[in-house]
């Protein structure tokens, strides 16, 4: 069952957040966090995206940008950009992308959940990336970052949320980068706090929607301090980390696509012939998009065709099985185009659905790429389903959007 608490959030003033928010730092280089902070000195990329405070080309796994990020952390709060809540709250962030909104509670999720497996992962993480963010935690004492948890359907919680967003929020913005808007309440009634706090208790699971290396991060620097601590109790700030959780069913999954270079030595023929053995092709006059599970789109040589995955091709009642991406991946891009680590090999990338269908035709008019697959999104439930049966979903397999703001809200370990 799951174990939350209430937390003192670090916060930027109502006139401030504009200022402060930034995008997530996974989604952006240091020169695109660079341009988008210049002339701002209350930016979040100068604590998420320190290098940018060093010379172009400085390294940002460099010890000194680190050293810069705690630097910084602090000064934020020296000059009252960030400033702590003086009770122990949670708090309701809401997106809303395309006419649609979506309610995360934030909270401090308990470190031993994630390490005994109440909340449950669908990704592998590499332990560079864990290492970075890690000591990011580490000099920061701090989640400087939420985040994405999902959480089963629960209508008590939906009904105290809908309460507290009935009334006018403490941030409410459209993000410029994005066009997205963005809203912020404090829950800080007890009565709300406590019933909360026991509702998460009943629920079985959190799963990691988006975030899987903050997770891996946030939660070993917790169980590190609390080996390092040798009059450790189990309550203290550490052991918990900040996460948004979001009700599964309000959640977005979109697709996530893939370009490759060539066509594996095959020419379009031959190419198209090969793809006959396993799928049902159809050449299309316009720009398709794939219309349900096990329909894919491809585009090569100016024209969209719709491949349609034969029987035997997938296993419904398998969890892995039962995915696009599996059988795009045997099937198209391992046997005929011979690739065969998504993670390593050079001649495959990936493109966010977000992007729409347009940078796929684009990447391969261009020439930089040969052919495109679109694929449908995976759903919230096959997602669920890989995490409780203990399954890894194959790389580059889930897309959410809208990312959390960053900046927003911040938790102390201490």
């Amino acid at each position: 069952m799951a174990t939350i608490k209430p937390f003192k959030g670090i916060r930027p003033p109502k006139e401030l957040v504009e200022k402060v928010a930034s995008r997530p730092y996974d989604v952006l280089n240091s020169d695109e966090a660079r341009a988008e902070a210049e002339g701002n000195e209350m930016s979040l990329y100068h604590i998420i995206k320190p290098e940018i405070d060093f010379p172009v080309g400085t390294d940002e796994h460099d010890e000194r940008v680190y050293a810069k990020a705690a630097e910084n952390f602090q000064k934020f709060q020296d000059k009252g950009w960030l400033v702590q809540d003086e009770k122990e709250c949670y708090y309701v962030y809401a997106q809303t992308m395309n006419g649609k909104t979506q309610y995360g509670l934030v909270v401090g999720a308990y470190v031993p959940d994630y390490m005994n497996g109440t909340i449950k992962k669908h990704e592998l993480t590499r332990r560079d990336k864990e290492e970075d963010r890690m000591k990011h935690v580490r000099v920061n004492n701090a989640n400087i970052e939420p985040v994405f948890f999902a959480y089963p359907d629960n209508k008590e919680i939906d009904d105290i949320v809908a309460r507290h967003t009935a009334t006018a929020p403490v941030y409410d913005f459209i993000a410029p980068n994005d066009g997205f808007g963005h809203k912020f309440w404090i829950i800080d009634n007890d009565d709300d706090i406590r019933r909360i706090t026991q509702i998460f208790a009943g629920i079985p699971s959190l799963y990691i929607a988006d975030g899987h290396h903050r997770s891996a991060a946030a939660a070993l620097v917790g169980a590190e301090k609390a080996k390092n601590n040798p009059h450790h109790r189990g309550d203290e700030e550490y052991n918990y980390f900040m996460a948004v959780c979001f009700p599964a069913n309000q959640l977005t999954v979109i697709d996530y696509n893939r370009v490759v270079k060539d066509l594996n030595g095959l020419t379009t023929t031959q190419f198209l012939a090969a793809l006959e053995q396993h799928f049902v092709v159809e050449r299309k006059d316009a720009l398709y998009h794939p219309q349900r599970l096990h329909n894919f789109a491809l585009y090569l040589d100016k024209t969209w065709y719709s491949l349609t995955a034969r029987p035997g091709t997938y296993d419904d009642n398998d969890p892995i099985g039962v995915l696009d991406v599996t059988i795009s991946s045997k099937y198209i891009l391992d046997e005929i185009l011979g690739i065969k680590d998504l993670r390593s090999d050079k001649r495959i990338d990936f493109v966010g659905g977000i992007r729409g269908l347009e940078e796929l035709e684009r990447r391969v008019d261009s020439g930089e790429m040969r052919v495109a697959l679109a694929l449908y999104p995976v759903t919230m439930r096959q997602i669920m389903d890989i995490a409780d049966t203990g399954n890894i979903m194959p790389p580059k397999t889930t897309w959410f959007e809208p990312k959390l703001r960053s900046g927003l809200i911040i938790h102390k370990l201490d």
